[in-house]
């Protein structure tokens, strides 16, 4: 029966671990917030600060349907980039078959920028 116990120490240790951390990294800033002063806010602290002046309409308004696109369509051609560096340098390993799968990433990838190139999703009114 102690063997089986032993067995689940590590586990148990790594449990204990997991969970003061965790809660050292919620309670220490508080604590450091209380000490410092960060809790006290005044106007200064709760200006406005991104863009320079306050919200003139609701947090919840619908933003156009074309901002999202735009949104998808960088992250998709973003993503294309990541993908080619670590392409380029496995190229030597994965030879003639890696280089004819990217080159129809590549112009599925075209083909997909003329489309919606086309559609009209990447003009900004």
């Amino acid at each position: 029966m102690a063997s089986v116990a032993a067995g689940y120490l590590p586990i148990l240790l790594f449990l204990v671990v997991a969970l003061g951390l965790s809660s050292a990294f919620v309670v220490l800033p508080m604590i450091t917030a209380k000490f410092t002063g960060a809790s006290n806010p005044y106007a200064d602290k709760l200006a406005e600060y991104e863009c320079g002046f306050p919200a003139f309409e609701d947090s919840r308004a619908q933003f156009d349907v074309r901002f999202y696109l735009v949104a998808i369509l960088f992250i998709v051609f973003d993503l294309e980039a990541a993908f080619l560096f670590p392409w380029a340098v496995s190229l030597k390993h994965t030879g003639i078959a890696g280089w004819a799968s990217m080159m129809l990433f590549l112009v599925e990838l075209a083909l997909g920028f003329v489309y919606a190139w086309k559609k009209g999703a990447l003009e900004w009114e």
